[in-house]
């Protein structure tokens, strides 16, 4: 391990205006945020959880460990061992999008309690679609939507939960305009949840059954991550912007070289920008597999908090900042990776995956020998990623540089508020407008494009083309549902280039543009304020608060509806080995969860089981004949849609199995790439390696994810082979289970499979799923 001593040079230093503010001490009582009477800041009770651990494991602590280790349900007994144990966590919040939280709400209301035990809040923001303009696409949807709307806005209403409506923004942006702050530790149904590094929080994407255990009061599961170091050294200058930290970062260690890990930044280099893009690097690092990301308390997040209208928090803060909210001097890294921010470029990321990193200085040269489309046709900016009023403003600068000159747009150019208060502010400094000029169509405050959510007109499906977006995922047919639209990622700057050369060679830096009369001209670097200097404006008001008497809120849901329906359990393990599995799918190639579960036209079904099982795995591509959503029946021969063939397996008592490969449902997540096989009567997923949250959602779901101990096991497997998996009847933590496999010539042959399963783990399976062994013990100690 290499320590923060040895790194840092004892570079803990002293951050400009944190000074202890006198008026509050240690035993104050802060509220976390302004839109909540019963949650308060608990540092102290974390920071005395943190000495207890530090005494035990006899060692300085990071930054990211105090936050962990602050928050542990049992510091005096909790075995820590980073990368090994199995940590028991109580989260400060939970924040929920509204395709995730139809189903998390379902199954907290399966658990038949009154109230959520920790502040929760719904945020209506992935099921607005971008069609021709926000002005026209936020009634549409909201008319579209009404029943889910309806129903989030009874639940939450119901179950003591705060409720921002459709138009409020991206959820990630509100959770840092909002909720976020130094020391917390939050969980989210969101795979982007980690943006809320961006103010000094751990902030965890989970699946919706996590959601559920901390909404039920129970504690939260987290395997011990390990913690990676970036070491930030220097100060960017020109077009370097904060994404390109993190977009340099994908290309070291690629979309799974994270997994596992806390991705903790340090150095000086640390203290030269603004919390938002903090936030930008944070976010996106869900793109290397991390289990989240962080910054240390300092300066900026201070004129952040301040901005924001919680100066107290930030004084808070303050007081316990040496003791709790900054990494122990000697604290140790299991890997450190180090960027110098001052020779950073500016990186242009894809396409179809987010970690092919490439400097502006090479991209002309690369985009021509890959034959990538060199026509740039769409450039999109904002989102959750990239959407803060510096990026905004930075942004517009290259506009009125360009229209200086006389241009505009060559490009399809949107622009994607992250929030209300984003929207209104920029409206009234006049950067929309700009915008406007330059020829961009605003959308909703919403994820839209980012998330599928986009009617795209200009291009038909097959088409080969090239967009370019400031977004942070560019997974094949992920924006706009055509696998041949090459997405790639960069910094809202370079994207705003990009849109006004319209040709993906363009490099900003060294290319000039010609003017409205011929003549040569350069690109002024991009300028902003990472802050407004007017301050924030709010907007419209959408929030809804939980009423103070709940006794009479109906829940709505229609017996009826195709979009909601109300859970049935699954049925528990049957307490033997399983025989004679068909394999519903090989998969072959990078299987995500936009493979698994597409989100587009598909979130409409988040809240409807049945009906959204029907796009289990379409989007994976067969291994026997090279097809997406195209699998042969094992009994009868015939080739049909990956959901048909499931049923008709399940319709039969026929339980199967998925084979997978590598980083097996890397992306989102989305806990109905989990509950649709559960739901489809699959058994087993078993693949070389597995992505952190799907991995814990399939065990969630009572589903058994599995590895193979021998790698090449997955080259050796037969479509049409079936499988037994022995060693269930003494399933045990540690300890292999085997696969045998039938061959089509009456052979059999056996590989060892490894497992992740913790004790309580191994008990959701045999229950049925972690739901059903929550209810059973909520009925034991009733008794």
């Amino acid at each position: 391990m290499l320590s923060t001593r040895t790194l840092l040079k004892k570079n803990v230093t002293a951050i400009r205006g944190l000074a202890t503010v006198s008026k509050l001490t240690k035993d104050s009582k802060v509220h976390q945020n302004l839109l909540e009477d019963h949650s308060f800041i608990n540092y102290k009770n974390n920071l005395e959880n943190v000495n207890i651990v530090r005494e035990r494991l006899g060692r300085p602590l990071t930054y990211a460990e105090k936050i962990l280790y602050g928050h542990l349900d049992d510091p005096h007994g909790q075995e820590i061992k980073r990368g090994v144990s199995y940590l028991k966590l109580r989260p400060d919040r939970v924040a929920c999008q509204d395709a995730t939280a139809q189903m998390a709400i379902l199954q907290f209301m399966s658990a038949g309690l009154p109230q959520v035990a920790k502040p929760v809040t719904v945020h209506c923001d992935h099921l607005i679609q971008a069609q021709v303009g926000g002005d026209k696409d936020l009634p549409r949807a909201i008319k579209l939507n009404k029943e889910v709307y309806d129903f989030l806005g009874s639940a939450t209403a119901k179950y003591n939960i705060g409720f921002w409506g459709p138009g409020s923004g991206i959820i990630h942006q509100i959770v840092l305009e909002n909720y976020a702050f130094p020391g917390a530790l939050i969980i989210g149904t969101d795979s982007h949840t980690p943006n809320a590094g961006g103010l000094g929080q751990l902030a965890i994407g989970v699946g919706g059954a996590d959601a559920v255990d901390v909404m039920s009061d129970l504690p939260w599961e987290l395997k011990a991550p390990k913690i990676m170091g970036v070491k930030l050294t220097g100060k960017m200058n020109g077009w370097t912007a904060p994404k390109d930290i993190i977009l340099k970062l994908a290309g070291i260690t690629t979309v799974k070289g994270g997994t596992g890990y806390i991705v903790e930044y340090f150095g000086e280099g640390v203290h030269t920008f603004s919390a938002t893009g903090m936030a930008t690097i944070c976010n996106m690092g869900a793109e290397i597999g991390a289990t989240t990301s962080v910054f240390p308390f300092n300066h900026s997040m201070v004129e952040y908090l301040d901005a924001t209208g919680r100066k107290e928090i930030a004084d808070f803060a303050s007081v316990y900042h040496k003791d709790l909210l900054s990494a122990d001097s000697g604290a140790e890294y299991d890997i450190v990776h180090e960027i110098d921010l001052s020779t950073l470029e500016p990186y242009v990321n894809g396409p179809f995956t987010p970690d092919l990193a490439t400097p502006i200085s090479k991209m002309k040269e690369v985009a021509v020998k890959n034959d990538w489309p060199l026509e740039v046709k769409v450039g999109l900016i904002g989102s959750c990623t990239n959407s803060s009023y510096e990026d905004m403003s930075r942004a517009s600068s290259i506009v009125k540089d360009a229209a200086a000159h006389g241009l505009k747009a060559k490009t399809i150019f949107t622009v994607t508020p992250g929030s209300e208060q984003i929207r209104a502010t920029i409206a009234r400094d006049g950067q929309l407008e700009t915008f406007k000029e330059f020829g961009g169509i605003v959308l909703a405050n919403a994820c839209g494009p980012c998330i599928g959510q986009w009617d795209r007109r200009d291009i038909k499906k097959g088409d080969k083309n090239t967009i370019v977006s400031s977004y942070n995922r560019n997974f094949t047919s992920r924006n706009d549902g055509n696998p041949q639209t090459h997405s790639f990622v960069a910094s809202p700057e370079l994207v705003t280039a990009f849109a006004i050369a319209g040709d993906l060679r363009f490099n900003p830096l060294t290319d000039k543009l010609k003017d409205k009369d011929g003549n040569e001209f350069l690109l002024k670097p991009p300028h902003g304020v990472g802050l407004p200097p007017k301050g924030y404006l709010k907007g419209n008001n959408t929030y809804q608060a939980p009423p103070k008497d709940r006794s009479t809120v109906q829940v709505k849901i229609s017996p009826t509806s195709d979009r909601l329906q109300v859970l049935k359990p699954f049925k528990p393990w049957d307490g033997k080995d399983a025989f004679n599995m068909p394999i519903l799918i090989k998969s072959f190639g990078k299987t995500t969860t936009d493979h698994i579960s597409m989100a587009g036209p598909w979130l409409k079904y988040r809240g409807h089981l049945e009906n959204i099982s029907n796009n289990y795995m379409i989007g994976a591509i067969n291994a026997e004949n090279k097809k997406a959503n195209c699998v042969k029946n094992h009994y009868t021969g015939e080739y049909s849609s990956v959901p048909d063939t499931a049923r008709a397996y399940r319709d039969k008592g026929i339980k199967w199995v998925v084979i997978g490969g590598d980083n097996f449902g890397e992306g989102s997540s989305r806990e109905h790439a989990a509950l649709e096989p559960r739901f489809l009567g699959g058994f087993a997923i078993i693949t070389r390696s597995f992505a952190r949250i799907h991995e814990t959602n399939l065990k969630k779901q009572g589903m058994l994810p599995l590895n193979f101990a021998d790698p090449t096991a997955y080259d050796k497997i037969n479509p049409d082979d079936t499988v037994d998996i022995l060693g269930l009847t003494e399933f045990a933590p540690g300890k292999n289970l085997t696969l045998r496999i039938h061959t089509k010539d009456g052979k059999t042959w056996d590989t060892p499979l490894t497992h992740t399963f913790n004790q309580e783990q191994i008990e959701w399976f045999k229950a049925g799923s972690a739901l059903n062994k929550i209810k059973s013990s909520k009925k034991h100690a009733k008794k």
